[in-house]
């Protein structure tokens, strides 16, 4: 069995550093983005997050359907990040593109450029995460892929959290929708190198046989695989967490915190920071302590640590803050090396105990999960920051600060709670996976 090499692994991490450009901004930045800058209303929100995220679920869902039925020489996953990487650059940029219109016609071009992101979002996104099924089939290999992954991906999410707040106020010339379109319109073209980087340094030599099936009897195969299903679980409740509280980071520092462009683009990238650093120690933990246990156990502590925040920081108090908020994100982390290379052996496990393979709908399952976490979350947000009567851009009522201190806190850490119990269901340690290579082996399912 060849071992990926470095230059590999990098390569695959630059994919996830790619699309970590939408996947960031729409945790970190899109809602103040809409809100503060764009100018929407926070019960349009709600809605237009929702609507997208079905769209997005349903893409996610067929770009799943393509990628099992058709290869070319490139391999099956490869290609498509080399034909839509340039569309989807120019998606990100329209996004945070803010016309000079009537309020209804800013509202239909927010729809339309959210929409087309979403759509070249799902066509690249998807042969991605379905990409390390096809360049290796050694776990502890795919662990360590996943650790380069997300580690790149917290470094694009990096950039963003500090390039694009401080590009935007550089660059806008006090017109802060001009700055925020020049800074992204820098983080889609890196999306677009990066992306085509990925596929130049990058090989699929693993090749599955999928059989052609129809959806109904896909999704029916994949009902009986009670660990993808927790995986799900996991995946819906996790996304809900990380997005209501990446959605109101912004407001958090900028409003309960009392800081400025400067202080809101450092906590930002203090808690992403602390993801980078998370991923290195994931991976470096998991050699030695079982990988369901951490992740299990680090969800619970999770929510422990953000009661703590919401009980002992008071509006101001910025060190105290910084410090929490730090190791809340250092921790929140430590299963997602764990979550993406989980899904490939969840597939595997699905094939030994049901006697069929079933990949991109699997993958693309995932995806749809967490399309369906992002709109529960974004629905969510526009809700509590409706519900809590916040107003953009003016000294918060103390009931809004109280909002916006449950939705950094209290609220995402119940969902981390969720997960964590979730995962006591888990089973798929790096031993019993063992025991499933061997069954597919004997049962002639390994891949060549």
């Amino acid at each position: 069995m060849q071992k990926l090499s470095t230059v590999e692994k990098v390569g695959f991490g630059a994919g996830d550093m790619a699309l970590n450009v939408v996947i960031s901004s729409m945790m970190l930045i899109i809602t103040f983005f809409y809100t503060d800058i764009y100018g929407l209303h926070t019960e349009d929100l709600a809605l237009l997050f929702f609507a997208v995220k079905v769209i997005g679920a349903v893409a996610d869902l067929v770009m799943g359907q393509i990628t099992d039925r058709f290869t070319n020489r490139f391999g099956r996953y490869r290609p498509w990040l080399l034909f839509l990487a340039v569309p989807y650059g120019v998606s990100v940029f329209f996004v945070f593109s803010t016309p000079d219109w009537g309020y209804d016609a800013k509202v239909v071009w927010a729809y339309s450029t959210y929409i087309m992101m979403t759509l070249m979002t799902a066509g690249v996104g998807i042969p991605y995460i379905s990409l390390i099924s096809g360049l290796t089939s050694d776990p502890q290999d795919r662990l360590s892929a996943n650790g380069y992954r997300l580690f790149f991906a917290k470094i694009g999410a990096f950039m963003v959290t500090i390039i694009v707040p401080l590009l935007a106020k550089a660059w806008g010339g006090g017109n802060p929708a001009i700055g925020y379109q020049a800074a992204m319109a820098v983080m889609a073209l890196m999306g677009v190198v990066l992306f085509l980087f990925c596929f130049f340094s990058t090989e699929e030599r693993v090749h599955h046989v999928v059989e052609r099936q129809p959806l109904l009897d896909q999704l029916k195969v994949l009902l009986k695989n009670d660990q993808w299903l927790i995986l799900c679980g996991a995946c819906v409740t996790g996304t809900i967490g990380y997005v209501v509280r990446g959605s109101v980071a912004m407001y958090y520092a900028k409003y309960y915190l009392g800081g400025n462009e400067a202080v809101v683009s450092a906590f930002l990238s203090t808690g992403v920071a602390a993801a980078i650093l998370s991923m290195v120690a994931s991976t470096w933990i998991t050699k030695s302590y079982c990988k369901v246990k951490l992740f299990r156990n680090s969800q619970v502590v999770v929510a422990l640590l953000s009661l703590a925040i919401y009980l002992f920081v008071k509006p101001g108090d910025v060190v105290l803050a910084f410090i929490l908020y730090f190791a809340l994100s250092f921790i929140v982390d430590l299963h997602a090396p764990v979550f993406w290379s989980a899904i490939a052996e969840t597939i595997d496990y699905g094939q030994v105990k049901t006697g069929t393979r079933v990949s991109g709908f699997a993958f693309g399952g995932i995806s749809v999960c967490q399309k369906a976490g992002m709109g529960i979350a974004g629905v969510l947000v526009g809700v509590l920051l409706t519900h809590f009567q916040y107003q953009p851009n003016v000294a918060q009522t103390p009931l809004a600060l109280t909002g916006i201190a449950l939705m950094l806190t209290v609220i995402p850490g119940f969902f981390h709670l969720v997960m964590g119990l979730l995962m006591f269901r888990y089973r798929i340690s790096d031993e019993y996976y063992g025991t499933v290579k061997a069954k597919m082996r004997t049962h002639g399912y390994a891949a060549g």
